[in-house]
């Protein structure tokens, strides 16, 4: 009798910044992790520091088993302007790897991947509202990173795949979340909400406004909440 292969499950969680206790703990408690693959809604600090600093926490979480597939963030270098990561296939679409953490996997602003039988849109990077205190805190390796928000380059690379898909997709991933979906209640209490920069939120919100779309994930603000179709994460991890 041919033993039927066991189906890949996707669990997705919000920002880790570097501290991935809770992954650690649920995939514990997981009888064969190679059959998972953890979603990470940007900020997941893989690549905070620069190699080597970052190789321990690359291999700790490398040698799990499951697959990481990670959104950009805004704490975080993009993996394209590194010079170990390569691009590779997976699920119908473009991501980086490096060929000692063939685990961890960072999606391409704009493609289009097929998770589950879905057509899942990825778009990352935010404004750091923190970013004057990490440039001052540290003016010599300051931990910030210009191209933390999505280029021109990028954000028509988006608008021609979902073009080429008469704007429809099942599941969009991004780090940030469209402008009217901010959650306010979220916000720095006292920062100016006019010096920040939200650009990033106002094109998401054009995006939004075209796209018809099932369920959007978003990640960012260090909360839990549900709005419509659109889902912020944070701590959680739940199935998608």
């Amino acid at each position: 009798m041919k033993l039927e292969k066991e189906k890949m499950k996707y669990l997705i969680t919000g920002d880790k910044h570097s501290h991935f206790s809770d992954v650690f703990t649920y995939i514990a408690s997981v009888n064969n992790p190679t059959t998972i693959t953890i979603i990470v809604l940007g900020d997941a600090g893989i690549n905070y520091y620069g190699f080597p600093k970052d190789d321990k926490l690359k291999s700790s979480l490398n040698k799990i088993g499951c697959t990481f597939f990670c959104i950009h963030g805004n704490h975080e270098m993009r993996p394209e302007s590194l010079p170990t990561y390569q691009e590779m296939k997976w699920n119908d679409g473009i991501v980086y790897v490096e060929k000692d953490y063939p685990n961890l996997l960072f999606a391409k602003d704009g493609e289009i991947y097929n998770i589950n039988d879905k057509k899942t849109l990825v778009i990352g990077g935010a404004y750091s509202v923190d970013r004057d205190y990490r440039i001052r805190m540290n003016p010599h390796c300051p931990f910030w990173w210009p191209d933390e928000q999505p280029s021109d380059i990028i954000k028509k690379r988006v608008e021609n795949k979902l073009e080429e898909n008469n704007w429809n997709v099942d599941i969009v991933l991004s780090h940030t979340v469209p402008l009217k979906y901010e959650p306010t209640e979220a916000f720095i209490e006292g920062m100016n909400q006019d010096m920040i920069d939200k650009s990033t939120e106002k094109w998401l919100q054009t995006i939004e406004d075209r796209l018809t779309y099932k369920k959007w994930y978003a990640g960012h603000y260090h909360i839990e909440k549900c709005t419509g179709k659109l889902e912020i994460l944070y701590h959680n991890i739940h199935e998608l």
